[in-house]
């Protein structure tokens, strides 16, 4: 994570792994760090877990929750194809586009190339209360902190379903107009991971056997194609093809969003 932070330039990073049968947190690593024995130099920035207490607009990372609804809605499937060109759309006053026009692409290719106006006309497909349904309390869990015991861990933001507009609905599909912590998207992150079922993460070391109930969110089938989807991700063509990991397959989701 330092490497990465040092290469990218960024002022800061965080990562989390969790094992998704029991999940329990293995690591858990924030950057720029400090030194409890060294107090000379330590900064209050550097002692916080921003991984559980700071709060960032997910971006991309939440357009697999969004298309998976509409896949297990039956509202497209993975080579259901939708028109992205000319890589804007305007709703209301406002307009969204894409890095690039890529004019028609499968579901599953508007998933590897990360498409907005791909995700955004799927979302519109749908009524706010069935995305917010997932996207919003208790399932997922976006906007309510994780029960995780650990102090000043972040809720995040999300306005309900009722007050949303369609520029609102169309945005956060694609990540923005919300905002989440690192940990709540990795809780959110194992419904995928697993069977379509969500599970609560732990600090702690489960007693020996026992397992999470989790709360069923998306079928089995749904999230063995969004998971396909995600693997494009990191293929030839995606936006993360750079990404190998020695001895396993690899599944995954870029995001981007402006800071304020």
């Amino acid at each position: 994570m330092k490497a990465q932070v040092e290469k990218s330039e960024a002022l800061a990073g965080a990562a989390v792994v969790a094992d998704v049968q029991t999940g329990e947190i293995i690591a858990l690593v924030n950057v720029p760090s400090y030194d409890p024995n060294d107090r000379s130099t330590m900064l209050f920035e550097q002692m916080r877990n921003r991984v559980l207490t700071d709060q960032f607009e997910p971006g991309s990372t939440l357009k697999p929750f969004a298309i998976a609804k509409a896949l297990d809605m039956g509202i497209v499937g993975p080579k259901t194809t939708i028109q992205t060109a000319p890589g804007k759309l305007t709703i209301g006053d406002r307009t969204i586009g894409d890095t690039h026009d890529y004019g028609l692409l499968t579901v599953s290719e508007i998933v590897a190339k990360s498409s907005n106006i791909g995700t955004v006309k799927i979302a519109l497909e749908m009524s706010p209360p069935d995305i917010c349904r997932d996207i919003g309390t208790p399932r997922l869990g976006f906007g309510r902190a994780p029960a995780m015991g650990f102090p000043g861990a972040a809720s995040g933001r999300l306005r309900p379903a009722k007050t949303w507009r369609p520029i609102e609905q169309a945005t956060i599909a694609y990540g923005h107009g919300i905002s989440v912590s690192l940990m709540q998207l990795v809780r959110a992150y194992t419904a995928l991971a697993r069977t379509g079922d969500v599970i609560d993460l732990t600090l702690y070391k489960r007693p020996e056997g026992e397992l999470p109930k989790g709360e069923q969110v998306y079928r089995p089938e749904t999230v063995r194609l969004i998971r396909a989807m995600m693997m494009k991700t990191m293929a030839a063509g995606g936006t993360a093809s750079t990404i190998k990991v020695a001895g396993y397959t690899v599944a995954g989701k870029t995001g981007t969003a402006n800071k304020v």
